[in-house]
């Protein structure tokens, strides 16, 4: 990776623009790292302050701020009373010691973004019909507690309220007891919304490498995650014969390997992965007895996926006899290729030929909270480049002039769906 991180710099835009990078660069220094990245785990002191600041911001321009029952953040402001709102918004959490653009970029733009069109609609030059809400997601990343997306997973009904708040942590804190100890643990289940938007960094290098600006995001990859623990037995590293071993760790390590191998039996169509390792009890002259992983297969041919879901379980019984160990499967997370829908591409593609800015059509491999939003209500998803594709590292980097135009084209995009552009459609 050679990117390097070009610290924002407001003096090279006017107006709202230079604004919008100020608060960018203010909202880098919430869990900055000493690499130029952030570290700002869901429910953390970091989020909290981040939140806050957040509140502060949208409050400044007249919207109401609240917290549903788990955590998400809303900025709500009224301009049609009675009418259901536009979400628009991202994630403020991070993973550890991450970029800075993931989610929050998104996040700061959709309020930036909801404030001009409050704005066009008190001056009269746009007619709403919906309500505005910028909303911050709760513990989209699910670094430190698991699924990830489950603010919108909540929010959504795809999963229970009680199951996500007695979610904990590898410490033991619970998701209700860390929103409440930042202050965030709300009540009531969010605003009703009528559609949603996203914009977010793409997080590869498509856009990059074929000059593209803006990408209309028109459907998402499948994904199979799987939380695995592989059981065998406590033995003494030293004394103990190696064919009376029950090694936990061995067979974890042929499933990281199984999961490569996988991958490239599928190359460029199927992306596999082991993030974590938790290995017990971790002693250096013990066997390991247990080690809890997870794993995950995504592709955006659904018939590869099954295809490669099988190997991995005809792989898993495999290991289970080479290594004498068992293998449990005790959670899973799992979502299909679903399309964004049409109507709201094809909208934002007119809007980014209104703005003359270059665009493509994209699809998303990582999951977003508005996959889960565009299961329920009409959703645009927008991308901007990623330099040299880097994300989920401290070196993630967006250029200036590309987050901005993002918050011109997201801009219009909230504004064309609170004056109902797409009812009826």
């Amino acid at each position: 990776m050679s990117a390097t991180i070009v610290e924002p710099n407001p003096a090279a835009f006017t107006g709202g623009d230079a604004t919008f990078i100020e608060d960018f660069a203010t909202l880098c220094t919430f869990g900055a790292t000493a690499n130029g990245g952030v570290h700002r785990l869901a429910g953390s002191a970091a989020d909290g302050e981040q939140r806050t600041w957040l509140t502060r911001l949208l409050e400044q321009h007249g919207f109401r701020v609240e917290f549903d029952r788990i955590g998400n953040q809303f900025g709500l402001l009224e301009l049609v009373p009675g009418a259901p709102y536009v979400l628009v918004g991202s994630h403020l959490d991070s993973q550890p010691t991450a970029g800075r653009y993931d989610g929050a970029y998104g996040v700061l733009a959709a309020a930036h973004a909801a404030i001009r069109v409050a704005a066009h609609s008190e001056n009269g030059t746009s007619k709403p019909q919906y309500n505005l809400a910028v909303v911050n997601w709760f513990n989209e990343e699910g670094a430190r507690f698991k699924p990830s997306m489950m603010g919108s997973s909540v929010y959504t009904g795809k999963l229970a309220l009680e199951d996500a708040l007695t979610t904990a942590d590898p410490a033991g804190v619970t998701v209700g007891e860390a929103l409440e100890s930042i202050g965030c643990l709300g009540t009531g289940g969010g605003p009703e919304a009528a559609y949603c938007a996203e914009i977010h960094i793409e997080q590869g290098r498509s856009m990059e490498r074929e000059g593209v600006t803006i990408g209309v995001v028109d459907s998402n990859w499948a994904a199979n995650k799987y939380q695995l623990v592989v059981h065998g037995e406590q033995a003494h590293t030293g004394s103990t014969v190696i064919a009376d071993r029950r090694d936990a760790l061995l067979g974890a390590s042929m499933l990281v390997v199984a999961a490569r191998e996988i991958a490239d039996r599928f190359p460029g169509v199927l992306h596999t992965s082991v993030g974590q390792l938790d290995v017990y009890p971790n002693s250096p002259v013990v066997v390991p007895s247990k080690v809890t992983l997870l794993l995950d297969l995504r592709s955006a041919d659904e018939e590869v996926l099954a295809q490669a879901d099988q190997l991995l379980h005809d792989r898993m019984a495999e290991i289970e006899q080479l290594a004498n160990v068992s293998v449990e499967k005790t959670s899973s997370h799992c979502w299909p290729v679903t399309p964004y829908q049409p109507e709201g591409v094809e909208l934002s593609e007119k809007v980014a030929v209104d703005l003359g800015l270059p665009y493509g059509r994209v699809k998303t491999l990582a999951g977003h909270d508005s996959t889960n939003m565009k299961d329920i209500v009409p959703t645009v998803m927008l991308f901007v480049p990623s330099v040299e594709g880097i994300s989920h590292n401290e070196l993630e980097y967006t250029r200036d002039e590309d987050i901005v135009a993002g918050l011109h084209m997201l801009t219009a995009v909230v504004q064309r769906l609170s004056e109902g552009d797409l009812d009826g459609k």
